[in-house]
């Protein structure tokens, strides 16, 4: 064998003993570093949605303690009980504001038997229909009706405002008071009856916030003793607020 021949050998021996490290050694170095940047790309993009998360998270807790408002605004404009109890308060309160007497409050349903014959359900909500009776004088009468119209409104942005409980007047009817009993003379004061109606949340949406306890429609309710005893089924729904 020449020194060439030799040489040559030598050159394919070492092509081949390269190539079988290749094979053996470089080959799945490389399949495994494909593998370990896979898998690098894979941590990253669920390492961006963890922090995305926690992005979303710090936002909604920042957010949180204006949502509850919300919700407990919620509450008080459209509780999930009738919580009849709690807007004669309200109506109270604010006839006292205005200078106006609260006379009584009535079921439009004039069954006085709750729930299932007051309310009917619309657009989602449980209406609940009564008939409030004040007196007062001309203006504040009407400065009264106005306030109660603004319980719960829409300002100009769009947000919702809730001073009490949402209701929707139908109709105002206005009548000469009665002749006062000490003289027989007739009083300069009117009688002003609202038509109007409050809502209920049906009980599968009801919101946390809301207060008070429920009160039958119907119910008799003592504002000083804060006491209820329950009318008759054959009359009307009346509720004497007077004194």
């Amino acid at each position: 064998m020449t020194g060439r021949d030799r040489m040559v050998l030598i050159g394919i021996v070492v092509v081949a003993v390269l190539g079988v490290a290749w094979m053996m050694v470089v080959s799945p170095e490389r399949n495994k570093a494909g593998q370990l940047d896979t898998q690098v790309a894979a941590a990253q993009a669920q390492l961006a949605s963890a922090e995305s998360q926690v992005s979303s998270a710090r936002a909604a807790q920042s957010q949180y303690a204006t949502a509850y408002a919300s919700l407990v605004s919620l509450g008080k404009a459209v509780p999930p009980t009738q919580e009849v109890s709690s807007l004669i308060e309200e109506l109270a309160h604010a006839s006292d504001q205005k200078q106006v007497d609260f006379s009584s409050i009535m079921s439009s349903s004039g069954t006085g038997s709750g729930a299932s014959s007051a309310a009917t359900a619309t657009a989602g909500l449980s209406q609940l229909p009564f008939t409030f009776v004040f007196e007062g004088s001309y203006f504040d009468l009407e400065h009264l009706f106005n306030q109660l119209a603004e319980f719960a409104t829409l300002n100009d942005a769009g947000d919702l405002q809730v001073n009490g409980r949402l209701l929707t007047i139908q109709s105002v009817r206005l009548a000469p008071a009665s002749t006062t009993a000490e003289s027989g003379k007739p009083s300069n004061e009117l009688t002003g009856s609202i038509t109007a109606t409050a809502y209920v949340q049906p009980a599968s949406q009801g919101v946390t916030g809301a207060t008070g306890t429920a009160s039958p429609v119907g119910a008799t309710v003592s504002p000083a003793a804060s006491s209820t005893s329950a009318s008759s089924p054959t009359s009307p729904a009346i509720v004497s607020v007077k004194p």
